[in-house]
């Protein structure tokens, strides 16, 4: 299916832009060594050995526990922004080739090393990250270009390394992508509801929680 082009390890960032938590670990730096993938603990938040993640409401945790962003995605914002965005940059742990992460069927497998990591929801981007490429626009124009990678969960744990082939396993029939899930969720297009609701088994809670919530508005007396 493609490759894993590097892999990125969290450095602690601070200043007024992180926001409220003062700090962040948005800001990844590729590794010169295989990074260990696992169920995330307690301490970091992350599903990754040795990365951090500052703002656990918000970040991290089973359903977001590894983060891949298509280095194809990185280019374009390079060229868009006129500047060189290197792996990494969009706070991702996994930077990957010939992928396609943003239209990933949630629920989909992939071998990537020796892990096993499914596929569990599109990244919604925030202002910490709108601080960190310091663009006070950029939750709307990312939104609106709406290639936001996606979030896995570890099934079982390995070691990742860059050049390692990434291989899809196994797909859900209900088709539906990380893309569809974020023209829903950060787009507002509710005429996705239908389909959504077809992968609700495969949806993690928030996600699943703002499907169902959307179709209890729907039903309520004007």
């Amino acid at each position: 299916m493609g490759r894993v082009e590097s892999v990125n390890i969290a450095v602690e960032r601070t200043g007024d832009w992180t926001g409220r938590m003062g700090r962040t670990g948005i800001d990844k730096r590729p590794s010169g060594e295989p990074i260990d993938l696992a169920d995330p603990d307690a301490d970091s938040g992350s599903g990754v050995l040795g990365d951090l993640v500052v703002d656990t409401r918000h970040h991290g945790g089973r359903d977001q526990a590894v983060y891949a962003f298509d280095v194809e995605d990185l280019r374009y914002w390079s060229r868009r922004l006129g500047k060189d965005l290197a792996p990494g940059n969009a706070g991702e742990n996994l930077t990957v080739a010939g992928c396609d992460a943003s239209n990933a069927v949630i629920g989909q497998r992939w071998r990537v090393g020796s892990a096993l990591l499914r596929v569990t929801a599109p990244r919604v981007p925030c202002r910490v990250f709108a601080g960190y490429w310091d663009m006070p626009n950029l939750v709307k124009i990312f939104s609106e270009y709406g290639r936001t990678g996606s979030y896995f969960a570890v099934e079982q744990g390995g070691a990742v390394a860059s050049g390692d082939a990434v291989e899809v396993l196994s797909t859900p029939e209900h088709g539906v992508t990380v893309g569809e899930a974020f023209a829903f969720v950060g787009q507002g297009r509710r005429d996705l509801l239908d389909h959504l609701e077809t992968a609700m088994s495969d949806l993690p809670g928030e996600l699943a929680r703002r499907v169902s919530a959307a179709r209890g508005s729907e039903s309520r007396p004007v």
